[in-house]
This record gives C-alpha cells, sequence and structure tokens, in this order.
C-alpha cells in the first residue's frame, strides 16, 4: 500500500490544505504476485546495466499554489523522502492540484562498480522564485559528458547543495520531452511540465525518471537541457512478468466494459466470428472461403494492400445475427509488451465486435442519424493497462477513441468496486462506434462552442466483464515467445472498404439543416470517420509503439 508524508508548514501561512493533500489508496489492497525463478518482476528495484534504481512514492512537500495549472486549481512541488541509504535524487516531482496524489520519482546507485555513473552538478541555475518567496525552481548544471534529470524546488533562495542530486554519465541518457503541464504563468513565461522519453516503443531503451522541467523566459531551453534516463542493461525485459505473473496481473486489473443501453452491435469472440460464417475474399476472386474457426486458412503477413479483406456471411438472415455479435461468449484478447525501457508493462486489451453501426451527428439540439456513414464490418477497439514493473500497480489506462485515444491516471480512473470489482477499472463503450471513455456520458467530436460534432454517447448498459470466465486471453507476449493464433497475423482488413459520397449523403439525411453548416459537417465526418477501414490489431501503430494521444 502506498504511504505519503506531506509537510503542511510547507505552505504559506493561513493557506488551506489543497486537494493534492488527498493521497490516492486504490480500491483494494495489492495481491501478491506469484514468485518467478529468475525474473526481477516487483522485486522494487530494476538494474539498467549498472545503475540500478528504485521508485519512490512517499514526498515531503516543497511549495504549493492554488492559483493557475490544471482547472485554476495550482500544483504542488515535492521532493521524494525518505531516499534509501546509497541511492541518490535524480530530479524533484511535480503534480496538478485537480487529482489526488499518486506519483513516483526514481534514485539511482552506481552498482557498476568504476562510480563513474553519477556525478554531482557542477552548479544550479535559478529558473524562478514565487511571488510569495517560498518557492525557487532550480535546473543542475551537469558537468561535461552528463546530463541532468530533473529540476529542484527549495523553499528559500539559497542555492541547493551540490549533493542534493546527482546528473547521470551522458551513456546512461536518453532524449526526453515534456508530457503534461503542471504550471505556467504567461506574466513571466514560466512554464512547468512533466518530462517522458521522446521515443516510447517496445525496443526502446528510455525510461520514465517521475521528474519535471522548469523553464521561464530567461532560461530557456526546454526539454532538451534535461535527460531521461536509459537502460543499457543486455536483458531490459528483466523485469518483465513471466505468463504466470500476467495472468495474474489480468485478474487484478481486467477490465469492465460497459455498453449502451441501446447497443444492438455487441462484442464476440473471433472464433465464433468465424464460426458463423465469416468470409474470406480474395482481390480479383468472386468466389469467398469460409474462415476456418481457427483462422489456418487466413494469408499471413504481407500488409494492407487490398488483397483480401473479411466479411459477414451472405445470407441476409445469418448476416443480421452476427452483426448482433454474441456478448455472452465474447472474449478480450491481450497484447502484454515492455516499454519505457522495460520499466513498465504495457497489456493492450482488444475487443473485437463484428460489426460498428453508423454515426450520428449533433448539429444544435439536433441529433441527426448519418445513413451508412460509420458503419463498417471488423471492429477492433481496446484499451492499454500501464503497470509498473518495479511493484506491480497500475499506474494509468488508455482509452483507444477513433483513430486517437487519451492516457488517465490511476488516480482518475473510475472502478467497480466491491467484491466482484476491486482494482478493476471501468471503461464505457460508446454507442455504434464503440470507443471507449473513462466516464459516462456524451462526448462530442467537432466544434463544442458552436454544438456541431459526431456524438458519443455512453452509458451503463450491458457489461463485458473482461476478466471473468476465461474471457481474457494473452495472444501475444514476444519477450515471452508466447505462440500466437493464426488469425492475429492476419494483417488485412477486417471488413470490405466502405465508400462514401459524404456530402450526397449529409445532403440526403439533413437537408433541413443549412448548407454552411452541412459543409461543416461533412468536413467534420471526413476528419473523424474516414481513415484506412477496420484491420487488425498488429496493423495498429501501438502494437510496437507507445499509444497515440488526440
Amino acid at each position: 500500500m502506498r504511504r505519503r508524508r506531506s509537510c503542511l508548514s510547507c505552505l504559506p501561512m493561513g493557506t488551506e490544505a489543497l486537494p493534492i493533500e488527498r493521497q490516492f489508496v486504490p480500491p483494494a489492497v495489492l495481491p501478491s504476485w506469484p514468485a518467478s525463478a529468475d525474473g526481477g518482476f516487483a522485486k522494487g528495484s530494476i538494474d539498467l546495466g549498472g545503475l540500478e534504481v528504485l521508485q519512490i512514492t512517499t514526498f515531503d512537500k516543497v511549495w504549493s499554489t492554488t492559483q493557475g495549472g490544471q482547472d485554476g486549481d495550482g500544483a504542488t512541488f515535492f521532493k521524494p523522502s525518505p531516499v534509501p541509504g546509497g541511492f541518490s535524487v535524480l530530479g524533484h516531482y511535480a503534480q496538478p492540484n485537480n487529482r489526488p496524489l499518486f506519483g513516483h520519482v526514481l534514485v539511482a546507485r552506481d552498482t557498476s562498480g568504476t562510480g563513474a555513473l553519477l556525478a554531482a552538478p557542477v552548479d544550479y541555475k535559478l529558473v524562478w522564485s514565487s511571488p510569495d518567496g517560498a518557492g525557487h525552481f532550480w535546473l543542475p548544471t551537469a558537468p561535461d559528458g552528463y546530463k541532468a534529470a530533473g529540476a529542484l524546488v527549495t523553499a528559500t533562495s539559497d542555492k541547493p547543495s551540490l549533493d542534493e542530486v546527482r546528473c547521470v554519465r551522458a551513456d546512461f541518457a536518453d532524449a526526453c520531452e515534456t508530457e503534461e503541464s503542471v504550471l505556467s504563468s504567461d506574466k513571466d513565461g514560466f512554464s512547468t511540465a512533466t518530462l517522458r522519453p521522446a521515443v516510447r516503443a517496445i525496443d526502446a531503451r528510455g525510461v520514465h525518471a517521475g521528474t519535471f522541467l522548469a523553464q521561464s523566459s530567461a532560461t530557456p531551453g526546454g526539454a532538451s537541457t534535461l535527460a531521461c534516463l536509459k537502460n543499457n542493461s543486455a536483458r531490459y525485459t528483466s523485469s518483465m512478468p513471466d505468463l504466470a505473473q500476467l495472468n495474474s496481473l489480468l485478474a487484478a486489473y481486467a477490465p469492465h466494459v460497459y455498453l449502451h443501453p441501446n447497443e444492438p452491435y455487441l462484442p464476440s469472440s473471433v472464433t465464433w466470428f468465424f464460426e458463423n460464417g465469416a468470409l474470406l475474399y480474395q482481390k480479383g476472386s468472386q468466389t469467398p472461403t469460409p474462415v476456418a474457426a481457427d483462422g489456418s486458412n487466413l494469408p499471413q503477413g504481407g500488409g494492407n494492400d487490398g488483397g483480401y479483406w473479411l466479411d459477414l456471411p451472405v445470407d441476409s438472415k445469418q448476416r443480421e445475427m452476427v452483426k448482433k455479435g454474441d456478448l455472452a461468449g465474447a472474449k478480450v484478447y491481450v497484447q502484454a509488451k515492455p516499454m519505457l525501457g522495460g520499466t513498465v508493462t504495457d497489456l493492450a486489451v482488444w475487443i473485437f465486435y463484428p460489426f460498428n453501426g453508423p454515426a450520428r451527428a449533433k448539429v444544435g439540439l439536433l441529433t441527426i442519424p448519418l445513413g451508412e456513414i460509420g458503419e463498417h464490418v471488423g471492429d477492433w477497439e481496446h484499451v492499454t493497462l500501464r503497470v509498473s514493473n518495479f511493484s506491480g500497480e497500475l499506474l494509468r489506462m488508455y482509452f483507444s477513441q477513433h483513430s486517437a485515444g487519451t492516457w488517465v491516471e490511476a488516480s482518475q480512473l473510475e472502478y467497480l468496486g466491491g467484491d466482484d470489482g476491486g482494482n478493476r477499472p471501468v471503461a464505457y463503450a460508446s454507442l455504434h462506434g464503440h470507443a471507449l471513455y473513462p466516464k459516462a456520458g456524451l462526448v462530442l467530436q467537432g466544434d463544442a462552442r458552436l454544438g456541431v460534432g459526431i456524438r458519443n454517447d455512453t452509458a451503463r448498459g450491458s457489461r463485458l466483464d473482461a476478466g471473468g470466465g476465461g474471457r481474457c486471453e494473452v495472444v501475444s507476449a514476444e519477450y515471452l515467445g508466447v505462440a500466437e493464433p493464426a488469425w492475429l497475423g492476419f494483417e488485412r482488413e477486417w471488413g470490405p472498404r466502405e465508400e462514401y459520397d459524404i456530402g450526397r449523403e449529409i445532403n440526403r439525411v439533413a437537408r433541413i439543416l443549412p448548407r454552411s453548416v452541412r459543409e461543416r459537417l461533412a468536413k467534420l465526418v471526413e476528419k473523424v470517420l474516414v481513415g484506412d477501414g477496420p484491420t487488425g490489431p498488429k496493423m495498429h501503430g501501438n502494437w510496437r509503439n507507445d499509444e497515440r494521444e488526440a
């Protein structure tokens, strides 16, 4: 269980306790993960090739403000404490005040035997001082051949001690970029933002250190002045979970997915789709081939060149039945992959729908069905669970939403709770389109100010329990050599490519709207709903890379 320490005396006299004083506590106690014979998963520390790092989740508060920041709630800045003997701080921690306290920073020690992987800064540069004089932001000046990994905050104007932090040798540093704005001021050009590796993929070695960047108009430079860590271990996946641990993680965190009460197009298993008449078409041939129940007769690889595609049964009655899916027998399919230099495990939980329904637009108070626009066969959607390889703790969850999506911190997720839910988060699938959202309600894609957009309606209807009754299957974990099902290698379209005359269709279904509004709606549909068609999981960019954010 996480523990949080805070120093209220660091707040200016008379300041009320901020929302960040409320620590995030998961709904249930974390389970004990199965032991592994030679793995390092959830052991508390990770070896980056001679540089050992620990994840610190306890902090002392240094400075807070209730002004600016996200939602106008301000931000708070911390130093990790306590730090185990022999380990060095790399930078401090920053968080917006619009959420409970939940985060970590890494501390490091040199285990290479050379003593050369860490070095004290040679100086500090003052970036900014708060108007109340209680917060001062500093950037370490690294010695030649080293890189600083984070900013510091002090409660006095005195420079920090050179022993306060350590810089990392350049070969253990990786390029970073800003991730989330924490606090900014237009008045004097001051800003702070969290950092992440600039390159994030299965084989990328950049490590998220949990630190932040501080800069001002007087001290420009951006993220290039700091660095993330780099995993130089020959076995950078050595802290990844084994198969038993993966299944234990999924039992603890597999999501509950709520479908809209009016949703006619439900998920199914891939096997059910094949067994109920799915057909394989080949370009230039008029005769389709029934797909084997295990997908063994599907062509492998080749990319999405239009040479093959899947479709529903020809028989109209059977076709309509398959469109509706099979919620009772639906499964989810999981890809486990190393990310952030092997310090986290991403569990991409894929859901298959035989059919994606038509889109609907909102124009002012009107809801306008868009005819066949948005309909297609073979809809793959997913959420991704990001788990710490230091502890097995759920850090955040990604919700795919059409061509992009959004990450949500674990402290901001909705949980089912109770004996049935525990620490398993909730996701909501939108009506017809099946995009996934962290909360129920309406999300409008488009110009909310003008009230024109594509509707994404979510509500609690039927529930897909992704972790119950054998529904959850690990189909890919390259680092473990997990054998993949044949259908996963079908890197083609899971439905025929739909071609629409968007302008004509919108003129037909929305003829009551002014021409200018119809034209605006047509451009929005072209932007949001027109893509390459429904492809299998391996054709999505996140299969090997980080998730794409909206």
